[in-house]
């Protein structure tokens, strides 16, 4: 096989890799939440681990109890009333008789449902945050049967923090006093105090149990003070993971997160698998003072609260791409005041980044096609010796200074960051709600009149048309010309805003080609009248 024929195969390959992750994501990650009636089975599930400790430390994990008069039980159903209510204007909150968060309501409208409804973060079946489980399974089994006080039912935050503080009697004159100071931006400090010492757990609950989406990240995280992020995907998580120094311990879903952080006195941190979902629990002994927050993962909203929280919103492996991407966008943003031309000038901010990748490609893929007549005749001439043709194809590389890979090495050097794009645009919160022009009034929306796709696929035909090819395998041929149409189908529900991007990368990549065709004609006719 020659160097040419190796060139398109493996530019084909490339496009088709990238086609496959989108496809990946599309057809085999989850779109939604499971049912009601599966939900309540795993809660159950769960409910049946009360904290048990093998030794007395702080890094031993929640175990599974082995008898099911040890466990914690399951009684949901008669401890689930409403306590307290916490009042905001952006949110409400409600406290039920565990001291646990119940249900908070996002009062936004950036964060109403697609009925105009305001936004329930919490399952009813779920294990919700502020939970404590304790490694003493009587206690445990106790604790769960036994509702706890409080001091105000009802307060509002809307110009200020205040405190509702909660109790709880146990057996053998054990107390547990649990004072949490909510604040008006959605975060708060909980204090936990147990009169006698007892290992117990905190956890900040399930991920918020919005539909899943396959494009985007969902499970658990923990940041450490060497600030390692680790991220465990739901579905993926397996037996049990302990970590120590952690100062972020999330549970997250693709907009919205529930978690706890210390960064002052590091925590350690185990993670249980349940149906290969990850569950986070802050490990403690006698008493426990951390902050907590649920809500949207807002950039500004998070480093308004302490500028490290930024970290719990996760793009995925390209995370480290992703994050410095997104923080130009904002400021992007915080210049033009729209998101939508925010991404436009951030895309062809980006092109003009990779400018010399993407010329260097498309000038090597036009002398290939300049010299593709005499490179066949090099191949008629050697058919029959496949070495004597190699080496004289190696030789008329050289002599005219054309690298064979050089149309698709800049490619794959983009790739990564196409990739971390793609994240950032699927991830943001910020995109919710916002509008650009005419009738896209929400980029994280698909385009309801399908407008962004069609002109997305209609500029990649034209690309394609436009730009130079050397295809001699009909089927390779044939593959590459119905790209532009897989595409389409493939973008039609994807968020605007990403769909935007493209078109927008497309047309970019048209002026730039169109740009470099006309230099190499003009050196054309300048050879053919010398």
């Amino acid at each position: 096989m020659d160097k040419l024929d190796t060139q398109k195969r493996f530019l084909i390959a490339t496009v088709l890799s990238l086609l496959v992750f989108i496809g990946y994501d599309y057809f085999f990650m989850p779109k939604q939440q499971p049912s009601q009636e599966t939900a309540a089975k795993q809660t159950q599930k769960v409910a049946n681990q009360a904290p048990q400790e093998v030794q007395a430390t702080p890094d031993e994990a929640p175990k599974k109890q082995e008898s099911a008069t040890n466990t914690a039980p399951q009684s949901t159903t008669t401890l689930d009333k409403t306590l307290a209510t916490v009042h905001s204007t952006n949110f409400t909150m409600e406290l039920d008789q565990l001291a646990r968060i119940k249900q908070i309501t996002l009062l936004e409208s950036q964060y109403h449902d697609e009925d105009g409804a305001s936004l329930k973060l919490l399952g009813e079946n779920k294990i919700k945050p502020l939970e404590v489980r304790y490694s003493n399974a009587d206690l445990n089994t106790a604790a769960f049967k036994t509702p706890f006080t409080a001091d105000k039912s009802e307060i509002d935050v809307s110009n200020g923090a205040q405190t509702i503080t909660f109790t709880q009697t146990l057996p053998n004159d054990t107390t547990v006093n649990k004072k949490i100071t909510f604040y008006p931006d959605g975060h708060y400090d909980v204090d936990i105090s147990l009169n006698k010492e007892e290992k117990f757990f905190l956890t900040p609950g399930d991920k918020p149990v919005l539909a899943v989406d396959g494009f985007a990240v969902h499970g658990a995280l923990v940041r450490t003070t060497d600030e390692i992020l680790t991220t465990i995907e739901s579905g993926e998580a397996e037996g049990t993971e302990k970590f120590s120094k952690v100062n972020i311990a999330s549970a997250f879903s693709k907009y919205y997160a529930t978690l706890l952080y210390d960064f002052e006195k590091p925590r350690s941190v185990s993670v249980i698998a349940e149906n290969e979902d990850p569950v986070l629990f802050v490990n403690a002994d006698k008493s426990l003072e951390i902050s907590g927050y649920i809500g949207p993962k807002d950039y500004s909203k998070l480093a308004s609260i302490h500028e490290k929280l930024t970290d719990a919103i996760e793009y995925g492996f390209f995370t480290f791409i992703s994050a410095p991407i997104f923080k130009v966008l904002m400021y992007i943003h915080g210049v033009v005041g729209n998101w939508g031309w925010a991404i436009v000038v951030l895309t062809i901010f980006i092109r003009l980044i990779l400018f010399p990748l993407t010329h260097k490609g498309m000038t090597s893929m036009q002398k290939l096609k300049d010299l593709s007549p005499r490179i066949k005749q090099i191949q008629q001439k050697y058919k029959g010796d496949p070495q004597k043709m190699n080496a004289h194809m190696m030789d008329f590389y050289k002599k005219h200074k054309v690298n064979p890979m050089g149309g698709c090495l800049p490619l794959l050097l983009q790739i990564p960051v196409f990739f971390a794009i793609y994240r950032v645009l699927i991830n943001a919160i910020e995109l919710k709600g916002a509008d650009w022009i005419l009738w896209i009034n929400d980029l994280s929306l698909m385009d309801p009149y399908f407008v962004l796709p069609i002109l997305m696929g209609a500029s990649m035909w034209f690309q394609q048309k436009i730009s130079p090819n050397n295809f001699t395998d009909p089927m390779q041929k044939k593959i590459f010309e119905w790209l532009p149409v897989i595409f389409t189908l493939f973008f039609i529900t994807f968020p605007a805003g990403l769909v935007l991007y493209w078109l927008v990368n497309n047309l970019f990549s048209i002026a730039q080609q169109w740009i470099i065709n006309k230099q190499f004609e003009a050196k054309r006719q300048k050879h053919a009248q010398s």
